[in-house]
């Protein structure tokens, strides 16, 4: 049997070195996916990863059409799959309500699909469908719209325990993360409100980044 395992990490570095972690104890890549919030545009991917993933400029400004879309939700990109380990297959991919996000895995092409086929449900109806319970699903969904980083791997349920522990490493605590939001006013994932910008990820980052998770 095969359970899935999210976790969110406020930091992409540290949810890039859980999935390097995975893959060396064993894990499949094709068994573990990561989405990370491009909101702060920290990811340029290379000419020739341009040219796979289908970039379009058409106001010739240096910027993916798609990823300029995802600020009303209109574009959508492509995930490309890894090969060589997963980090190497990282492609843009914008949804709506997130904004632009850099993904790869199978999650990110379940994401891509239902996005870009409208879907029923969205980005949570996405999540959902891959296994993400429906009461984490929308806090997991907001972590990335306010720049965070969601790691899922489908693992054996024999092996939960040893896996879990990789992933635990620096994750975020998503009860008290969804506590924290409710507080702050936030009464649900809405995929028609505005992506975060640079500027708001940074300060949504510094806001937890001394605090417990």
């Amino acid at each position: 049997m095969t359970i899935v395992i999210s976790r969110l990490y406020d930091d992409y570095t540290a949810a890039q070195q859980v999935v390097r972690d995975l893959e060396a104890a064993g894990l499949q890549s094709n068994d573990i996916s990561i989405v990370a919030s491009n909101a702060d545009n920290w990811y340029q991917p290379s000419a020739s990863k341009r040219k796979m993933i289908g970039r379009k400029d058409s106001a010739h400004d240096g910027v993916d059409d798609r990823a300029e879309g995802a600020e009303t939700g209109a574009g959508i990109g492509a995930a490309i799959g890894a090969a060589g380990g997963l980090l190497a297959g990282l492609g843009l991919l914008a949804i709506p309500g997130i904004g632009p996000v850099v993904a790869a895995g199978w999650l990110a092409t379940t994401a891509a699909g239902a996005v870009a086929g409208g879907a029923a449900g969205g980005a949570i109806g996405a999540l959902t469908r891959a296994g993400i319970s429906k009461e984490d699903a929308p806090v997991y969904a907001e972590g990335l719209r306010r720049g965070g980083t969601l790691v899922t791997a489908r693992v054996p349920d024999g092996d939960r325990s040893r896996y879990e522990s990789i992933l635990d490493r620096s994750s975020v605590n998503i009860a008290h993360r969804s506590a924290a939001y409710h507080e702050s006013g936030w009464t649900g994932f809405d995929e028609t409100a505005k992506p975060y910008g640079a500027d708001d990820v940074r300060r949504e980052r510094e806001l937890y980044r001394s605090s417990v998770q």
